[in-house]
């Protein structure tokens, strides 16, 4: 299946992280894709941190007992 990068930038980045790899520039992408997916998965959900910050809004309104 072939793939064409038609961006000159894009073509550039994922031709640098071929050569910084030393691997061909289809593992190159896909390397890049694979990484970009793990830090969006490992990203707290928004529901997370929403939950984070109601959290500390309420250690803040408490006074501290000593």
């Amino acid at each position: 299946m072939p793939f064409h990068i038609k961006n000159p930038e894009t073509d550039a980045l994922a031709r640098k992280v071929a050569e910084i790899k030393k691997v061909g520039l289809t593992e190159a992408v896909h390397l890049a894709l694979e990484h970009e997916l793990e830090r969006e998965k490992a990203k707290p959900s928004l529901a997370d941190l929403a939950a984070e910050f109601c959290r500390d809004l309420q250690a803040r309104a408490r006074p501290e007992r000593a």
